[in-house]
């Protein structure tokens, strides 16, 4: 970025009109770029144009060729329909960057002319003197040329969980809030110049490909293959058997559209959308359909802490005095809360430590709508929490003591000051304030982390002296016991005071003159309930935790200590130092429980790109807009419902609405239980598919002597009318117990288990289950072998015994496919009901199209004799038997959580 370009009167007075006018004409609007996208007929174009959908437009128009406009339409339904699908869920995207417009606001102060005036926040220009206050979001980068107490909420930015100071000289950033006080900032930089519309640019990127994504690509791939091939092959074989050109061309374009999967599409995004239903009612929002599967495949989270860990909210734990210390349990801002107290009598020095570090701050607690919420600083706001839990009435104090000269928060000093009708009062850091104490309240020395101690009668009489050295003494005992709460990862206040006497000091350092220390305040960010425990699941589950954020490191380190995602031999890493080569970044990166402080949103999409380049699956979780390009780079964003910014949510594939860490565990669950859904009936159409292709196999090997015994519609009827709804109740099946229990089931969806399992056993059988029918049926109507087959409706009546085969083979396959390690008794014929539901409706479909006379005869076929009937019905209990057989076979030799990752 340039240097800004700020003048000695731009500093004191402001632009005038005509000088605004003249920036607005030369640089633009005080708005961030819009993305340059597709519009949205090009993106429909290519979602109709790709590799699969111009396979299926091919098969479309071959079903023309073929004489089956019906089936032709069909094909191009759900084409168009996945395509919309595609482009609404690419636009819903797209809207993460278009959020960060509403991150600027629409009117600002500024001076011109040297009077304030109030402007659209698009009409600011480089050079603006902008007047900013309390609640007022920034709008452009700028300078800060005067500052009052000015505290800015930048954690949206930086992801720092605690508002920063910011003093003369320092830098506002566009998009952030102030929380406290008020300043004068030069504009430095608007629009496409901010470092917000650095991050809008970061938002645009394109998101990479899934898993699911590449491995239907690849399934698509060889199903094409597949098809295509065999529609050749037959072509030259129907051809090499006499048949004319034109009857073979027709013959191979069945044979090829029977085999493309129309239904495959349409099946996973209904099983992925049913996935999403279940995550809703775990309070998990799906954005993103693919992203049901994608975190079922995650290796590696990168998790922020702030609002993610931990609640996001300040909450004074523990306060020492003196006198003695006060332990709190209850999170919060509301005046109710467990109080341990060291000793009785040190409730006075408590609430007197309490009221100071209210006196001091501009924060404070609010109800609204029954809920407590801060207003203002979090930390200010906890100190009025722990003073109105001590009985305190904050709001009639403040009232009665209003500050009558304030010293506002010095980033240097790193403490702040008031001066009341009495005594000035300090609140800062320990180490900044305790040098400046030559006293403790009370005067004496007292208590030690745990313990209390009073004044005893006998300190008074010892004369100057000895007050001197027991305030000393108390002093050590105070730095002590900062040492010991900041190595916890509290962050620790003290809190002074000092009489005035009259005297009305000039400047913040004389006010501080002869402090007496009043106690120690020690806060934290407390974690969320069950971090521990979900932790824990993910590491059984095979997946890796790192904390990314923009805190302390100190802080950092001290909650992945609490909540035990840091392990003991995990890197605490900070951004300015994390290597320069992403190779060597994801090397250091890949472990469990790393820690990465201070990290840049630049840092955080580097991390995410370093951690995929070394084969992981990276979810990353976040909810500011800083985490928004890096919730857009990882394979699956994660952002918070509750607590999370606009921005954030749009970028996310997922977003938890209940803010908790547990809904991860709960997507991974779902996740994985969606991928072993789609094999599951992936397995079950290849089936399918190997006993429809056989019959085609048979009669192409006998040179044509051996009749077809299903037809090409016949076919399409069992695609489209008897499999999908099976197919759908499979990837509706509930989450396994064991699929926690070990490392993601990512990888080919077309695995070893799928392709054994279909090529090998089950779709070989239910293929000589299928020709068996037929032939037998061929038999008890008075068919011999050597003679010559007969045609009309003995031929008509047998193919209605394959078909009815397929029907009652691919119905015990469904129950089959649930598992690849249990028999379906095992886990119960009932159990999912859906499939119970499905098979019955396939089932009456099969016999209205081979019982309705009109239909069976287009379909070519009827009602089987009885011999037909029985191979028909007895091919159920075959499969299951067959099917068992080979699962307790297998489980000998595969561990069974391996064996049931289909």
């Amino acid at each position: 970025m340039d240097e800004p370009r700020v003048t000695g009167a731009e500093a004191s007075v402001g632009l005038t009109s005509a000088d605004a006018a003249a920036r607005r004409a030369r640089d633009g609007a005080n708005a961030l770029p819009g993305a340059k996208r597709p519009s949205v007929v090009r993106r429909l174009v290519g979602e109709l144009t790709h590799f699969f959908a111009l396979l299926l437009w091919g098969a479309a128009v071959l079903a023309f060729l073929a004489g089956l406009p019906e089936l032709a339409i069909a094909i191009i339904a759900v084409i168009v329909v996945n395509a919309i699908f595609a482009v609404v869920q690419q636009a819903r995207a797209d809207r993460a960057a278009d959020r960060l417009q509403e991150m600027l606001p629409a009117r600002v102060t500024v001076r011109r002319d040297g009077r304030r005036r109030q402007v659209d926040a698009v009409d600011v220009v480089e050079g603006d003197l902008l007047l900013v206050e309390s609640g007022d979001r920034v709008p452009a980068d700028a300078e800060v040329v005067q500052a009052n107490r000015l505290l800015v909420d930048t954690s949206m930015l930086t992801g720092e969980s605690v508002a920063a100071g910011v003093e003369p000289g320092g830098t506002l950033f566009a998009g952030t809030f102030v929380v406290e006080g008020d300043a004068q900032a030069v504009v430095t930089a608007t629009g496409a110049r901010t470092r917000l519309a650095g991050i809008a640019r970061m938002t645009t990127t394109e998101a990479p490909d899934t898993p699911l994504t590449r491995g239907l690509r690849g399934v698509v791939r060889l199903t094409a293959s597949i098809a295509i091939g065999a529609g050749l092959l037959f072509l030259l074989i129907s051809t090499l058997v006499g048949n004319p050109l034109q009857d073979a061309f027709i013959f191979a374009i069945g044979v090829t559209v029977a085999l493309v999967p129309e239904a495959l599409l349409p099946t996973v995004t209904l099983s992925l959308a049913l996935g999403s239903e279940r995550m809703a009612r775990r309070s998990i929002l799906v954005r993103n359909l693919e992203a049901v599967e994608t975190l079922g495949s995650t290796t590696f989270i990168c998790t922020d802490k702030t609002g993610t860990l931990t609640r996001n909210e300040m909450t004074v734990v523990r306060a020492w005095t003196p006198a003695g210390e006060l332990g709190v349990d209850g999170g919060g801002y509301g005046p109710d809360a467990d109080l341990s107290w060291s000793s009785p009598d040190a409730e006075p020095a408590m609430r007197e430590l309490a009221l100071g570090a209210v006196r001091c701050s501009t924060g404070y607690a609010e109800e609204v709508g029954g809920a407590w919420h801060p207003h203002g600083d979090p930390m200010e706001a906890a100190f009025d929490a722990l003073a109105r839990r001590l009985g305190i009435d904050t709001d009639a104090d403040r009232r009665a003591t209003p500050p009558e000269l304030r010293f506002p928060f010095d980033s240097q000093l790193r403490r702040m000051a008031v001066v009341l009708a009495d005594e000035v009062l300090v609140k800062g850091a320990p180490d900044t304030v305790l040098p400046r104490c030559t006293d403790v309240s009370g005067g004496t020395p007292g208590g030690t982390p745990g313990g209390a101690a009073g004044a005893s009668p006998n300190d008074a009489a010892a004369g100057p002296a000895a007050g001197a050295a027991g305030s000393g003494a108390a002093l050590a005992v105070a730095a002590s016991v900062v040492d010991e709460l900041t190595g916890r990862g509290l962050r620790v206040i003290a809190v002074a005071a000092v009489s005035r006497a009259g005297r009305t000091p000039s400047t913040q350092l004389e006010a501080e003159q002869g402090l007496r220390l009043l106690g120690l305040l020690a806060l934290q960010d407390p974690p969320r309930e069950g971090i521990a425990e979900s932790l824990h699941a993910c590491r059984q589950a095979g997946v890796r935790v790192a904390m990314i954020t923009g805190d302390h490191p100190a802080t950092a380190r001290a909650i992945a200590d609490e909540v035990g995602l840091r392990t003991p031999d995990a890197p605490v890493l900070s951004g300015e130092h994390l290597p320069a080569d992403d190779q060597h970044l994801g090397a250091v990166l890949d472990h469990d429980g790393v820690v990465v402080a201070r990290v840049s949103p630049e840092d955080k999409l580097r991390i995410a790109r370093a951690l995929r380049a070394r084969g992981h699956v990276v979810a990353m979780t976040g909810d500011g807009v800083n985490d928004a390009p890096a919730l857009h780079e990882a394979d699956i964003g994660v952002a918070m419902g509750r607590g999370g910014t606009d921005v954030a949510r749009e970028a996310a594939d997922l977003v938890l609405l209940d803010d908790s860490f547990a809904g991860i565990v709960a997507g991974i669950e779902q996740g994985r239980a969606t991928y072993v859904n789609i094999r599951r009936f992936l397995t079950y159409h290849l089936t399918d598919n190997v006993a429809e292709l056989t019959p085609f196999v048979v009669w192409a090997l006998s040179g044509g002597q051996f009749p077809l015994a299903l037809g090409v519609l016949q076919i399409i009827a069992l695609d489209l009318g008897t499999d999908t709804l099976s197919a759908v109740a499979l990837g509706a099946e509930k989450p396994a117990k064991h699929l926690l229990e070990g490392p993601p089931v990512g990888g080919r969806l077309m695995n070893g288990t799928v392709l054994r399992r279909a090529f090998g056993v089950l779709g070989p059988l239910e293929a000589v289950l299928t020709m068996t029918a037929f032939v037998v049926s061929l038999v008890a109507l008075g068919w011999r072998p050597g003679e010559a087959f007969p045609t009309g409706a003995d031929l008509m009546a047998a193919s209605g015994a394959a078909f009815m085969t397929v029907v009652f083979a691919q119905t015990a396959n469904a129950f089959a496919c649930r598992s690849s390690t249990k028999w379906p008794g095992a886990l119960g014929w009932f159990t999912n009901r859906l499939l119970v539901v499905g098979v019955l409706v396939e089932l009456a479909f099969s016999l209205v199209v081979l019982l309705q006379p009109t239909v069976a005869e287009i379909l070519g076929q009827a009602n089987p004799p009885l011999a037909g009937w029985a191979v028909a019905l007895a091919s159920m209990p075959i499969l299951i038997a067959v099917d068992a057989a080979d699962k307790r076979l297998r489980a000998r030799h595969v561990h069974p959580h391996a064996a049931a990752l289909t």
